[in-house]
């Protein structure tokens, strides 16, 4: 086996900078950065495939700890039977460790015990935490290392070696704990307690073995403190008898003293219960609607979908008095938020159609997006010779590497020509930066799409000066990607200067003029508007937002706030699938 497990990666190191770094040991086979399948984010480990044992070998002795990004990488052998790791046969915990003990000061400590398969010291932004782990080959050497280093002062600081025990075990153990306490924790109690006062309120429970009231820098009380009992019988009666007591005029709290991981996992525990209730308790019921019209109040709101079922909150969101154009209706149950949906959507309220959707929250409309837009591109990919629209994105690029094994030498790889990738590598179906430079009549006074036909079917039939962009000789793009020429109506050209003038047109044609149309018609409008925004996006913004319904698009029209949030949900879509484009490429 000459796999490799490169650990504690930064965040932005990519196969090929790991290539770069460890060919020069030997021949790489493959190399693989593990990424999340939604985010397409670094998970910050890797695999790496060399072709000789001894390489690896090598790699593993010399270039473990070496700095990436600022980052020591950890190197191990991959292990692909994970069943060693989870056991935690040979693992031990080491805390108490000064600051100034890093990765390789505590792989050369414990080496000494025997062959170590992993060593880490814990850190943060700010350097170690002051504890780490160590994994031997061997359950025997780990408990050397635990005997004789258990207790020892390094660097003046005398560290604990212990077997290691899993998040389950301690979890465990903590329980357990909880159900023996004998430490209990008081507060809200006044400012002129002291240790003393505060003993002979509990020593009626049992005997104490420690009081102690919590001051500040000042030497004020802090209004909290705690009370160590002799036996659990009694702390449990102090924490039942006395919790809710007034005292000096104050009702007092009391309970079980615990460490601050356990009232943080705690507290995390019962946030995410309350998050998961939340949501289930709305889930089905809340519905999304926007494009309301700006007379449009909560009562207002309330009073539309009254008809549909009981409502058990309406909220028109504002930003100061101004309404936003969107807002909730939530309703008692699903059956009537699903008659709400089928009937209010579209249905012209005040002056305006509304747009009804079940309420999702940011990540779920993200995540959704991103299904949607990589579900296109990857049915682009899969049927050949397919005419495309206009605003489409083009497949991702493709990367190859020739297999190494053809490699001169080990320290020799061979790569294909840069022409010959290129060659390989689909371009985009139009270039946003040529037709700027258009002259003549075909040219608006806000630059269109090229690859369109503008023409207009009004009484002298088509416009002979309106021509659709063929490639220049030195462009990629294919000949099988043709681009169909489509009519427009009078008047429905994307113009910023006349858009005020187009869009009560374009609201009375759309209902009558085809699908593909009435797309077409959205998308010459939108198009210069989002390439004001994101120039070199433009085209691919364009073609995901014509997914969404045509009543939403014309509220985008209008409303440039709602235009500018779903392009910047675009541009959120686009980063995260070239991100997850960069995790499949092979180097």
């Amino acid at each position: 086996m000459a796999a490799l497990y490169v650990g504690d990666l930064h965040a932005d190191v990519t196969e090929a900078i790991l290539y770069e770094r460890l060919s020069r040991v030997g021949i790489i086979l493959s190399i693989r950065v593990c990424r999340d399948m939604m985010t397409g984010r670094s998970l910050g480990y890797a695999c790496v495939n060399f072709q000789q044992l001894a390489d690896a070998e090598h790699a593993l002795d010399t270039m473990n700890f070496e700095l990436i990004k600022g980052q020591p990488m950890r190197i191990m052998w991959w292990q692909r039977d994970p069943s060693l790791r989870k056991s935690g046969v040979g693992n031990i915990f080491i805390k108490n460790l000064d600051r100034s003990i890093d990765n390789n000061v505590l792989y050369d400590i414990f080496s000494f015990f025997g062959n170590i398969l992993s060593g880490k010291v814990v850190c943060d932004e700010n350097g170690s935490k002051g504890y780490g782990f160590v994994h031997f080959e061997t359950q025997e050497a780990a408990e050397r290392a635990i005997v004789e280093m258990n207790g020892k002062i390094i660097k003046d600081r005398k560290i604990f070696v212990g077997h290691f025990k899993s998040r389950k075990e301690r979890e465990t153990m903590l329980a357990v704990r909880a159900k023996e306490f004998t430490n209990v924790y008081v507060k809200n109690f006044g400012n002129d307690v002291d240790d003393n006062m505060l003993r002979d309120i509990f020593r009626t429970y049992g005997n104490t073995t420690s009081v102690r009231v919590m001051m500040d820098e000042y030497g004020s009380c802090r209004g909290f403190g705690f009370v160590s009992f002799a036996r659990h019988e009694d702390a449990q009666k102090a924490v039942d008898e006395m919790n809710g007591k007034e005292f000096h005029g104050r009702t007092i709290y009391v309970s079980r003293a615990q460490k601050k991981v356990e009232r943080q996992a705690e507290l995390k525990r019962m946030f995410e219960q309350m998050k998961q209730d939340r949501i289930s308790r709305y889930q089905g019921v809340n519905l999304y609607v926007k494009n309301l019209d700006d007379s449009i109040d909560d009562e207002s709101l309330r009073k539309e979908f009254a008809p549909f079922g009981a409502i058990t909150s309406v909220k028109v969101m504002r930003e100061g008095k101004r309404s936003k154009g969107f807002g909730f209706v939530c309703f008692s149950s699903s059956e009537e938020a699903s008659k709400a949906l089928a009937e209010m959507n579209g249905r012209i309220v005040a002056t305006k159609p509304l747009y009804v959707a079940l309420a999702q929250r940011k990540e779920e409309r993200q995540a959704y997006l991103t299904r949607q837009y990589i579900q296109r591109l990857t049915n682009t990919q899969t049927v050949p010779n397919q005419i495309i629209s206009p605003y489409q994105a083009g497949p991702p690029p493709a990367y190859f590497i020739a297999p190494v094994a053809q490699a001169q030498n080990r320290n020799n790889a061979y790569f294909p020509p840069a022409a010959q990738v290129a060659q390989l590598r689909p371009s985009p179906r139009w270039a946003t930066a040529d037709y700027q430079n258009m002259a003549g009549p075909a040219r608006t006074s806000a630059p269109s799409p090229p690859n369109f036909a503008c023409v207009s079917p009004g009484a002298r039939g088509e416009c002979a000066a309106s021509q659709s962009l063929s490639p220049r000789p030195d462009s990629p793009l294919s000949p099988v990607c043709v681009v169909p020429q489509y009519k427009y109506a009078a008047g429905i050209r994307s113009s910023s200067n006349h858009m005020q003038h187009t869009q009560p047109l374009m609201a009375s044609v759309l209902a009558s003029a085809p699908p593909l149309e009435q797309k077409q018609m959205l998308g010459e409008c939108l198009f210069p508007l989002i390439q004001n925004m994101h120039q070199d996006l433009a085209g691919k913004i364009t073609g995901m937002l014509l997914e969404i319904d045509n009543s939403e698009l014309l509220h985008m029209l209008e409303s440039p706030e709602s235009l500018s949030s779903k392009v910047d949900e675009a541009v959120a879509v686009l980063q995260a699938h070239q991100a997850k484009e960069s995790s499949q490429q092979v180097y």
